[in-house]
């Protein structure tokens, strides 16, 4: 029998197929996201470094799914943590990517999405404030986009107001992401108030723009700013690919560029040239200078409800009462159910 001859190898990695399409649909092969993530790997590392990671993985045929438990044939020098999953109730042996090898392992794999947690492994400290800019469904993406630059710019007010500064990025579809670096004495319980609090405050900048409704069939057309990302969530890492047509990344910004942005601007066939082309990491720049949360703005937010927590409970209120969302409308009450969110 014949030896199947070895692919190429990059980092110690070797490689396969590289010329077939990263998914269905993408418009670039698994050897163009390779290429792309190894060409930004030493600007991404640093968010994804000393952090659990989940990752979107793609195959040819089938449905992207996240992949948080390392597969047992992973290679023994990724480094791992484990954390308990409280739904299933069981340890999650979550892949940790520190350097450029397990980053090429994983793109192997087909990983194309990447989502650190918010706190570092063995930490309970959150080390950025994050807010999503996440506009309507209904509206076609690049007027979506500039729904979502115009509710982030209400936030970088906010944030101006509260004497604080932050990164802002692309979500790599319709949204934009906004970022705080945090000094360590930051609670996550405090945290996830500010957080709140700076939502609040930049919907009220322009209700007509933004909205904190966490139930989306009342949120009016509006953009929403999520204040949810604390604690045991995730948000894709800055220059992280994403699954979608095209393949595009979620990219880093200077505020100047932000309005005359688009979201298809920036994919795995372009994204990394446009960075090597300019002197300056807008990222970098705005997310290493931990700040301190400011102590009225905490405070605010621990004044505000969780929304999450509130849709939970209303809807289980009216399960209790044996009311369906159409017969509540009908009592003239708001329905109960918030539409699934991506990460």
């Amino acid at each position: 029998m014949a030896k199947r001859s070895e692919g190429p190898t990059l980092a110690g990695v070797s490689l396969s197929s590289l010329d077939q399409p990263v998914f269905d649909g993408a418009g670039a092969t698994k050897g163009d996201l390779v290429a792309y993530l190894d060409a930004v790997h030493e600007r991404m590392l640093p968010g994804l470094r000393d952090r659990a990671l989940s990752v979107v993985r793609a195959r040819l045929g089938q449905q992207a799914f996240m992949q948080k438990n390392l597969p047992a044939y992973a290679p023994d020098w990724i480094r791992t943590t484990s954390v308990w999953a409280q739904a299933s109730k069981r340890d999650v042996r979550y892949p940790v990517c520190d350097d450029r090898r397990t980053l090429m392992w994983l793109a192997n794999q087909r990983a194309v999405e990447y989502h650190p947690a918010l706190l570092p492994v063995d930490s309970d400290r959150q080390t950025h404030l994050v807010l999503d800019l996440d506009p309507p469904d209904d509206v076609e993406p690049l007027d979506g986009f500039r729904m979502a630059v115009a509710a982030t710019l209400l936030v970088r007010q906010a944030l101006d107001d509260a004497g604080l500064t932050g990164g802002v990025k692309t979500s790599g579809a319709k949204g934009v992401h906004v970022f705080v670096p945090l000094t360590e004495d930051a609670t996550v319980p405090d945290v996830a108030a500010a957080t709140r609090a700076l939502a609040a405050r930049a919907a009220r900048l322009d209700p007509a723009v933004a909205t904190t409704e966490f139930v989306r069939e009342e949120r009016g057309g509006k953009v929403f700013v999520d204040s949810t990302r604390a604690g045991g969530a995730t948000v894709v890492a800055a220059y992280s690919p994403r699954v979608r047509p095209g393949v595009p990344v979620s990219f880093p910004l200077a505020w100047d560029e932000l309005e005359e942005a688009r979201p298809g601007d920036f994919t795995i066939l372009d994204a990394a040239e446009r960075l090597a082309s300019r002197r300056d990491d807008p990222w970098a720049a705005a997310t290493s200078s931990p700040q301190r949360l400011p102590a009225d703005l905490v405070a605010e937010g621990h004044e505000i409800p969780i929304a999450r927590v509130v849709a939970m409970h209303e809807g289980k209120r009216r399960k209790r009462q044996g009311l369906s969302d159409h017969q509540a409308e009908a009592a003239g009450e708001k329905p109960s159910s918030p539409g699934g969110r991506a990460l």
